[in-house]
C-alpha cells in the first residue's frame, strides 16, 4: 500500500509542481549552472544509487554532508530552494524508480561511515530511504549518528499507512511553519 502511495502522491506532485519545477530549472540554468545535481548514496539493502536534487551549491562544493559544510557558496536563488526545501522536488523521480520513498530513513553518503555502522547495527538499510521521516520533524541531521539511526529504527519499527500519512502532513505542517517564522 506505502508503494502505491509513493507513486500516486508523486506523480500528482509532478503534475502539481511542474511548472514551478520548470521554473526552477530555467533560472539555474540562466545563472549560468547545472541545474540538476546528481550524488551517489546508499540505498536499501546498501546498493548505491543516483540521487537527483537541484543544485544550490556551486560546483566544486566538497561533497559532505550539509552540517559539516561551513558558509556553502550556494548559487543564485539556492537559499530561497534550501529554505522552502524546493530543492529536494526532483527526488520524486528517484521514488517513481523505486530507490526511495516518500517517508523513510534520509540517504547517506558512501563516505558517512559512522552512520553506516550505525544503520547496518540497526538494520536501517532493509528499507528504502526517503525523502523525509521522523528525524527530519523532530530536526535531527546526520552530525549524531547513533540518535539518527535509533530514530530511524523507532520509524520503520512503527511505519504504516497512518504513520507514513502522519509523517508527510508533519513535514509540510512543519516546512509551512518554518518558512512563515523566517
Amino acid at each position: 500500500m506505502i508503494r502505491l502511495l509513493d507513486i500516486f502522491i508523486s506523480l500528482i506532485t509532478i503534475f502539481v509542481l511542474a511548472p514551478a519545477m520548470l521554473i526552477i530549472y530555467f533560472v539555474l540554468k540562466l545563472s549560468g549552472v547545472s541545474p540538476i545535481f546528481k550524488q551517489e548514496r546508499l540505498g536499501r539493502f546498501e546498493q548505491k544509487f543516483t540521487l537527483y536534487k537541484f543544485r544550490t551549491l556551486s560546483k566544486g562544493t566538497k561533497e559532505a554532508p550539509t552540517h559539516e559544510i561551513n558558509n556553502p557558496d550556494l548559487v543564485p536563488f539556492g537559499r530561497v530552494l534550501r529554505r522552502t526545501k524546493l530543492d529536494e522536488l526532483p527526488q520524486l523521480f528517484n521514488v517513481l524508480k523505486n530507490e526511495m520513498s516518500l517517508v523513510g530513513p534520509r540517504p547517506c553518503l558512501l563516505s558517512q561511515l559512522d552512520l553506516i555502522e550505525q544503520r547496518q547495527k540497526l538494520r536501517i538499510f532493509n528499507e528504502l530511504p526517503g525523502i523525509t521521516g521522523l528525524a527530519q520533524i523532530q530536526g535531527i541531521d546526520m552530525s549524531n549518528p547513533k540518535l539518527l539511526a535509533e530514530i530511524d529504527a523507532k520509524m520503520i519499527m512503527k511505519m504504516n499507512v497512518i504513520n507514513y500519512l502522519k509523517y508527510l502532513f508533519q513535514t509540510i505542517y512543519k516546512g509551512h511553519k518554518d518558512n512563515l517564522s523566517k
